[in-house]
C-alpha cells in the first residue's frame, strides 16, 4: 500500500511544522486526527479540509462534525472520503481549518508518495515535528475588559496625576453630594496659599515700623 507524506504548517505560525505519513486508502478523518495527535489538541471540534490550488484558494470542502448548513449542502464527510480520491497532483495541497469557533488554519501539502510501508509502523505516523504548537485556547479577554481588583481605589487618580489628598475631596463630594461647598473650600485654600506669605511679610514690615517709631521717642 502506498503512503502519502504530508507536510503540515500553521498559516500564522510557519515555524511550526509537522510531517505525517498516511496510507493512501485512509480517510481525511485519519489525517485530521493525526494532525492533532502531533499538536496535542483535542480533535473533537468541527473542522474542514478544502481542496486547494498553489495559492491556497479554497475549493471543494470535506468536513468533520458538520453544522446543519453543511449537512443541507451535502458537504462530504471526512470519515467517508479516502485520501486517494483527491490526490491527482504529486504536490496536492489542502487548506485545513480546525475548530470554526476559535479556528487555526493550516497548509497541508503532499511532499512525496512512498511505495512501501515500513514494517511495524502504525499509520498515520508523525515522522517529523518542529516547533511547539500554540495553545489550543488562548486568552480571549483583553486586559482592558478585566475590572480592577477591590480596594484599588486610586488607580484612576494616578492615571490623571491626582494625589490621595485630591481623592479626599472627590470622596467628600461623593459622600455629601455638596460639590459647590468642596469647590469653595479648595478655592479658599488656594487663595490662602497665594496671598498668605505676602500678608505675613506685611506684618513684619509693620512691626519694624513700630520699632523705628519708638526709637524717635
Amino acid at each position: 500500500m502506498a503512503l502519502y507524506r504530508f507536510r503540515i504548517t500553521f498559516e500564522d505560525y510557519d515555524d511550526v511544522i509537522r510531517e505525517i505519513d498516511v496510507k493512501s486508502n485512509q480517510t481525511f478523518e485519519d489525517l485530521h486526527r493525526a494532525i492533532h495527535q502531533s499538536t496535542g489538541y483535542n480533535s473533537e471540534y468541527p473542522s474542514s479540509f478544502y481542496i486547494s490550488n498553489d495559492q491556497w484558494i479554497k475549493g471543494e470542502e470535506i468536513t468533520y462534525l458538520p453544522n446543519q448548513k453543511r449537512i443541507d449542502r451535502g458537504v462530504a464527510l471526512m470519515d467517508k472520503v479516502k485520501l486517494l480520491s483527491y490526490i491527482d497532483d504529486p504536490h496536492q495541497k489542502f487548506y485545513y481549518t480546525f475548530n470554526f469557533d476559535r479556528p487555526f488554519d493550516f497548509h497541508v501539502e503532499l511532499m512525496k508518495i512512498i511505495l512501501e510501508e515500513t514494517p511495524g509502523v502504525t499509520y498515520p505516523a508523525v515522522i517529523k515535528s518542529v516547533g511547539e504548537a500554540p495553545r489550543q485556547f488562548g486568552n480571549m479577554i483583553s486586559a482592558a475588559a478585566v475590572p480592577p481588583p477591590p480596594g484599588d481605589d486610586f488607580d484612576f487618580l494616578n492615571e490623571m496625576a491626582y494625589s490621595e489628598e485630591d481623592a479626599e475631596d472627590f470622596s467628600e463630594v461623593t459622600e455629601t453630594g455638596d460639590e459647590d461647598e468642596v469647590i469653595a473650600k479648595v478655592d479658599d485654600e488656594e487663595e490662602e496659599d497665594e496671598f498668605g506669605s505676602e500678608f505675613s511679610d506685611d506684618e513684619g514690615f509693620e512691626d519694624e515700623g513700630k520699632l523705628s517709631h519708638g526709637d524717635d521717642y
